[in-house]
């Protein structure tokens, strides 16, 4: 009797769990993307270009571009991808349900990096019209004196 009970409750768990676990899955990310009538809109709440003034050469810049999902269906970014390597970007595992805001952030690395540095974040998302959007950030770095 308790296999049987302790069975019965290990399904119960899988039943409730494996369904969250799928909205992270690669597969949901896809299917978001392809199916036009999961597509939906997204409103930047910030300016899609920032300029962050100067730094000091080794700094670590954080970056964040916020939106809005302005539409009727799950917002999902499929991919955030940086213009190179110095910078590294994070983007939100989980959908964003209509109406509710979220953030791509980055980490820029400006160690070796003296000058003006121009950088873009292409994020791609199921979103009506295009699915494809350049966030950009400039910064001066100002070389450290040997």
């Amino acid at each position: 009797m308790r296999k049987i009970l302790a069975g019965f409750l290990v399904a119960s768990i899988a039943v409730v769990l494996v369904p969250a676990c799928h909205l992270d899955h690669p597969e949901t990310s896809a299917a978001a993307m392809s199916d036009t009538a999961r597509y939906t809109n997204i409103q930047w709440l910030d300016s899609a270009s920032r300029n962050y003034g100067t730094i000091p050469e080794g700094q670590k810049l954080d970056v964040a571009f916020r939106f809005r999902n302005s539409g009727a269906t799950p917002l999902v970014i499929g991919q955030v991808r940086p213009s190179c390597g110095c910078t590294i970007a994070e983007q939100p595992k989980a959908p964003i349900a209509p109406g509710a805001e979220g953030q791509i952030r980055a980490v820029f690395n400006s160690q070796g990096h003296s000058g003006v540095n121009h950088k873009t974040l292409f994020v791609t998302a199921n979103t009506k019209g295009t699915q494809n959007f350049s966030l950009q950030f400039v910064v001066q770095v100002e070389k450290k004196s040997s």
